[in-house]
């Protein structure tokens, strides 16, 4: 039987009801007299518990909510609930994130076809189970679980809002990886390779991302009043994560550093060609597609063509296992290598977790009096 309890702090009494399957849901009444929330927890079961007919239920919760709140319940489409979700991110996060954002629920709405227009009560766990899986075929599992939790933060946000009084998208989960391929890490070699046929500012960004492990898009954003010479310093706010971080200069970046014309503004870039492009389009795509015609004129990835392959702009892509993300991996490989402890390294190179660590590295360790010596020179 619904009941309702009280929460240190709250002033608003919670309902605790069953659903018919006889999982136990809490949800706040909105209510601070004890026998109208009740009322309230009461209509929360009854609905919980009801079978069959969606628009019945919803219409039943409905009259409830009109008689007891004196307002009609909250009706938003789910086109309009996205629209309304995705205006305010325009100004809160980053040209990249809003983009993805954007663009995933395009691929949502457009997946749902004439059920966008419908209420979001009417949309069940099935439909968006669906959509996870339609993206499996179209892009990576990394991807598609990206795109999952967008929408679920979309419906998260509808519950708190009051537009849904049970989250269609709470019980669908991530899927396990399965893409066949992951990125490795550059050998020495291959690295002089891409130099020798990198231009100046290429072979730069380069040597930035093997001494710093940081990723293109932070080395693209640098300029020369985050680094600091005398304290062989380099101090980054990561556009990925927002995680600070204070980076040692190792002895062959200071060197290069010196031979950069840093001019007399300390706002500059000291990438300026990249940094143009990276905030004139919000993303490093271009960036990362010069860098790939690197790989090929280095002779370590095949080329691209421009013939068809049948499966359209939206296809799934040949995952490549080189990339400049693999700077990274070769940072963390040869840290390790050296012996450099994993929480040196997580805090070096920004990691969130151990568990993310492991994931770049499958070297032994050497001695820790190797450290200095284990980033060489290019």
């Amino acid at each position: 039987m619904a009941s309702v309890v009280k929460q240190v702090g709250s002033k608003f009494w919670i309902a605790a009801f069953r659903d018919g399957t006889g999982k136990q849901h809490r949800r706040s009444t909105g209510e601070t007299v004890k026998n109208r929330a009740l009322d309230v927890a009461k209509q929360f079961e009854r609905v919980a518990r009801g079978k069959g007919n969606r628009h019945r239920l919803r219409n039943t919760f409905a009259d409830f909510y009109r008689e007891h709140f004196g307002i009609d319940l909250p009706f938003a489409s789910v086109r309009t609930h996205c629209q309304n979700w995705l205006a305010p991110r325009k100004a809160e996060t980053s040209m990249a994130t809003y983009a993805r954002y954007e663009r995933t629920l395009k691929r949502f709405v457009d997946f749902l076809g004439d059920d966008a227009e419908k209420d979001l009560n009417e949309i069940v766990p099935v439909q968006i189970t669906a959509f996870r899986d339609s993206r499996l075929k179209d892009a990576s599992t990394r991807t598609a679980n990206l795109e999952l939790k967008i929408v679920k933060m979309v419906f998260r946000s509808a519950r708190l809002d009051g537009h849904l009084w049970q989250d269609p998208a709470e019980g669908v989960k991530t899927v396990k990886n399965r893409d066949p391929f992951s990125r490795r890490a550059f050998t020495i070699e291959e690295l002089r390779s891409i130099l020798k046929v990198a231009d100046p500012e290429w072979e730069s960004l380069i040597k930035f991302g093997l001494y710093t492990g940081q990723r293109l898009s932070d080395l693209a954003s640098l300029t020369w009043n985050q680094i600091d010479l005398e304290r062989d310093e380099i101090r980054l706010t990561t556009r990925k994560t927002g995680k600070s971080l204070l980076i040692p200069i190792a002895q062959p970046l200071r060197e290069h550093l010196l031979t950069l014309a840093s001019g007399d503004n300390p706002k500059a870039p000291v990438h300026p060609r990249s940094f143009q492009i990276l905030h004139s389009q919000g993303r490093v795509g271009t960036l990362s597609n010069q860098f790939t015609e690197l790989l090929v004129a280095a002779g370590l990835r095949e080329p691209r063509n421009h013939q068809g392959r049948g499966i359209g702009r939206g296809g799934k892509r040949k995952g490549m296992d080189t990339s400049f993300h693999s700077l990274r991996h070769t940072a963390v490989s040869l840290l390790k290598d050296a012996g450099i402890p994993d929480a040196v390294v997580m805090a070096l190179v920004g990691h969130e977790s151990t568990a993310m660590s492991h994931r770049y590295t499958h070297v032994g360790k050497e001695s820790l009096a190797k450290a200095a010596a284990s980033l060489p020179e290019l």
